[in-house]
């Protein structure tokens, strides 16, 4: 490291250094559909062990321009697996904590076949943590900002076809106060020196890398860039109807057409309703009706919950004689609200879940498709049927599990204890949630947009702030990106033409008005200047933990009086976002004391009295759990060893306290939803256990 500048100036200079010479095109070119495999689309999974380098000095890869050649020509490189977090991986306590840079690469081959088929070819990361650069073959490709999004670029000009190419990518984890989330720098004496660390406020480990799937696909020369869907139930109650919006990418020259074809397809691929045959572009917008549909349910909800249908869309080039097909998995239902509750299909919902983390043992955030099969069987084992992705939106794998098990949604963008207001961060904000609307839109799992969690509301900047964001979700006209792309992407000569296109193929249009908006809010509702602007008021509260420490008599009571509080001051919805207590697996103690598994079975019980007398005043409508699991925060002498407000360990092996809330749920799903039981909810006890049954909670 260069001895004239010290380690947080040179992590400075790298982070504006990443920025400034980012890609002038947007992260979201040519749409933010998940890459699907068709008769038109070839997809390449670029997962598996890449190469690995920790960048000691922040700025030396930029200097030394590593994405020129292969990175073990630079140096040391170790073997790094995509998709994961790098922190827990190796051994190495630098690479755990690490601040700034590191770099990853690796080769890959494109085929021939797809340059002599005119194919558009696309790259795509689901998630890289906090800021990504991307290089093909020395090239930009772009770069992206923010954490837990995807983003796409098309990379046709820079690939060399029949050849390896190589892909470069620089992740810097640095967090600032003009970053979401947030955080900031400090010197730190240390015996050698000054060193630099990362801090931060809010409560989970800062895990950093390529987090989720890298994908390599095709597109045709015309291709559909973005599918829309808004659905509802008639009065009837038995006819679905699906509001659909298709914009396309590509140029067409003057004179050419192209047809587009959509279809409806059951769960068992049958043909339902076929639309627009023998349709021109004009047929890229419309309503499908669907007599006695079978409608999406939540869990338990309904004997049959999470039922998706498949929108097939077929985009036809007759002149070129391409075509491109892709299939957009569909749920019929009717969301509604008012200011004492939400409705699915007409039915009143109330959430029981909890607030998660996308975390585990070695892989920290990295996607991992075994944990997340288990966790969705512990949520239906237990009884949930819904969830807030706490602190950030989580992977896109994980929300088709949502969709196709019935599992309500509350997705929120990573606004996690947003302070220091400034319009930097409010214009990052802004794109978050623009970026987390356009990629989960057409979930039928997702019932709210959650703006923040635990943001400092009382100041008085907070405001302003969170009406703008408000406003920009539910109000603001958005120019579909493609046509973004298309106005830059080709020579004036051709404007007329692009001009033309655009009027066809896309419309300004809200970001999403069809969902409530919410968020989870810390501070008290005497000094809170968020909630007027929400649609439905979740409150985080730690009583008997954070205060009142082991009270636990002093639960009931003040969690009534806050929810009815915040009701009557907002005249809205009203659910516990957030409440539980730190637990040691295996900790017992008679009478129960703080971090005994006594003590949180005890904690969780206090509450369910006071949310029970809240439901029957109509206006409460959920309860959430922290944590469905314990997960891993930064070194802090009150977190032993990470979080353990899980009612799950880590490693997803139950507390007391998880069967605990095993018959709570159920109990809830009997009583409102006429569900049987689980015959193992109980074990057997006595010939009179069935009135234990009525009384135990």
């Amino acid at each position: 490291m260069d001895p004239k500048y010290g380690s947080k100036m040179l992590l400075l200079v790298a982070f504006y250094w990443m920025r400034a010479i980012a890609s002038s095109e947007p992260s979201w070119q040519g749409g933010i559909l998940y890459p699907r495999e068709s008769e038109s689309r070839e997809v390449k999974l670029l997962d598996g062990m890449w190469n690995f380098r920790r960048s000691e000095d922040p700025v030396v890869g930029f200097r030394e321009k590593w994405f020129t050649k292969d990175l073990s020509r630079t140096g040391p490189v170790i073997p790094m697996p995509v998709p994961s977090s790098y922190n827990d991986i190796t051994v190495d306590k630098k690479l755990r904590d690490h601040v700034g840079l590191v770099w990853y690469d690796r080769t890959f081959f494109v085929p021939d076949s797809w340059r002599q088929q005119g194919y558009h070819v696309w790259l795509r990361f689901s998630s890289v943590h906090y800021a990504a650069q991307v290089w093909i073959n020395g090239h930009v490709a772009g770069s992206h900002e923010i954490g837990h999004l995807p983003f796409v670029f098309e990379i046709t000009s820079l690939l060399q076809f029949g050849k390896q190419n190589r892909v470069t990518v620089a992740v810097d984890n640095t967090l600032l106060q003009t970053t979401l989330p947030q955080g900031s720098l400090q010197d730190l004496p240390i015996n050698s020196g000054v060193e630099t660390v990362q801090s931060y406020t809010f409560d989970f480990f800062n895990y950093a890398g390529i987090h989720r799937s890298v994908h390599l696909y095709t597109t045709p020369a015309v291709f559909i860039s973005d599918v829309t869907i808004a659905t509802d139930v008639k009065a009837d109650g038995t006819t679905g109807l699906i509001h659909y919006n298709i914009s396309i990418g590509g140029s067409l020259s003057n004179g050419e057409s192209a047809m587009c074809f959509v279809d409806l397809l059951d769960q068992e691929g049958n043909f339902i309703v076929r639309k627009n045959r023998n349709s021109k572009l004009d047929g890229l917008s419309g309503t499908i009706e669907v007599p006695n549909a079978s409608l999406w349910w939540p869990y338990l909800m309904h004997t049959n919950p999470g039922y998706l249908y498949t929108l097939q869309i077929q985009l036809s080039q007759k002149q070129w004689a391409t075509e491109d097909v892709y299939r957009q998995p569909v749920g019929i239902r009717s969301l509604k609200w008012n200011n004492t509750g939400v409705t699915i299909n007409g039915k009143p919902i109330y959430m029981r879940g909890f607030g998660r983390h996308e975390d585990s043992f070695i892989r920290g955030k990295g996607l991992d498709l075994p944990l997340v099969t288990r966790d969705y069987d512990l949520i239906k084992w237990i009884g949930a049927n819904a969830y807030r992705t706490s602190h950030y939106p989580y992977a896109e794998e994980i929300m088709d599990f949502a969709d196709q098990m019935g599992i309500m949604i509350i997705d929120e963008c990573p606004g996690v204890d947003v302070e220091n207001y400034s319009s930097m961060l409010r214009k990052k904000h802004m794109d978050s949630l623009a970026e987390l609307i356009r990629r989960d839109k057409n979930r039928p799992s997702v019932i709210m947009w959650s703006i923040a969690n635990e943001p400092r509301s009382q100041l008085p900047d907070a405001d302003e702030y969170f009406r703008s964001l408000v406003e920009f979700v539910k109000s603001h006209d958005v120019l579909h990106p493609v046509t973004a792309v298309l106005n830059r992407a080709y020579s004036e000569d051709l404007a007329l033409e692009i001009i033309i296109f655009r009027s066809i193929s896309s419309t300004t249009r809200q970001l999403d008005s069809s969902r409530p908006l919410t968020a989870a809010i810390a501070v008290s509702y005497t000094s809170d200047l968020l909630g007027q602007y929400l649609d439905v008021i979740g409150f985080n509260r730690y009583n008997a933990w954070y205060s009142n420490t082991g009270k636990l008599e002093t639960i009931q009571s003040r969690v009534e009086e806050e929810a009815e509080k915040w009701f009557s001051k907002y005249n809205k919805p009203v659910f516990m976002a957030e409440y539980g207590a730190d637990t040691i697996a295996g900790l017992h103690m008679n009478p129960s004391y703080v971090w005994t598994e006594e003590f949180q079975v005890e904690l969780l019980s206090e509450h369910f009295k006071a949310f029970d007398r809240l439901r029957k005043k109509k206006f409460f409508i959920g309860e959430m759990i922290w944590n469905f699991a314990d997960f891993n925060t930064a070194q802090m002498y009150h977190r032993v060893v990470g979080n353990k407000k899980g009612i799950f360990t880590r490693d997803r092996q139950p507390k007391s306290s998880a069967y605990h809330v095993r018959k709570r749920y159920w109990s809830l799903a009997h009583e409102m939803d006429k569900v049987t039981m689980p015959a193992d909810i109980f074990s057997y006890v006595s010939d009179v256990s069935a009135h234990h049954k009525k009384t135990e909670l």
